[in-house]
C-alpha cells in the first residue's frame, strides 16, 4: 500500500516538473538563404540564421545536420532561455567542386514544439575566371 501511494507520488511530482518546465518553440526570421553568385576563386560563403525561442521553457539545439560535407553548420550549446535569440552560423566551401548552381539543407533536431527543422542554403559558383554577374 505505502510502495503504491508513493510510485504515484512520485510520478505526479515527475509529471508537474515536466509541465512547468514549460516548452520551447523555435522561430527563424528567415529559414532559407541564397548567396547569390560568387566566384570560384573564393569558394567559402558564411550566412547567419537568427532565431528566437517563443516559447515558455529553454531551446535546446541537440544536433544540426548538414547535407553534404561542403557544410558546416555552427549552432549554440547551451540552452537558450525564454524570449533570448541565438544564430546558426553555415559555411559552405565549394573548392573542389563543380561550378553551378547547388542547394544544400541544414537540419535542426531539438526539443521544441517542432523538433525538425530545415534551414536551406543556395548559390551558383562561377568558374574560375569568370566574373559572377550581379543581380
Amino acid at each position: 500500500m505505502k510502495k503504491t501511494i508513493l510510485t504515484t507520488l512520485f510520478l505526479v511530482v515527475a509529471v508537474l516538473m515536466v509541465i512547468a518546465q514549460g516548452t520551447a518553440e523555435i522561430k527563424f526570421e528567415k529559414t532559407t538563404h541564397n548567396f547569390g553568385a560568387f566566384s570560384e576563386n573564393n569558394p567559402k560563403v558564411t550566412c547567419k540564421f537568427k532565431f528566437t525561442n517563443t516559447g515558455n521553457g529553454p531551446l535546446v539545439i541537440h544536433q544540426a545536420i548538414a547535407s553534404c560535407g561542403c557544410t558546416v553548420p555552427q549552432y549554440p550549446k547551451e540552452p537558450i532561455k525564454a524570449g533570448e535569440s541565438g544564430e546558426i552560423t553555415v559555411t559552405y566551401n565549394g573548392a573542389g567542386k563543380f561550378p553551378g548552381h547547388f542547394r544544400k539543407s541544414i537540419t535542426l533536431r531539438t526539443n521544441a514544439k517542432q523538433e525538425v527543422v530545415r534551414l536551406y542554403i543556395e548559390g551558383d559558383m562561377t568558374p574560375k575566371g569568370s566574373e559572377p554577374q550581379q543581380n
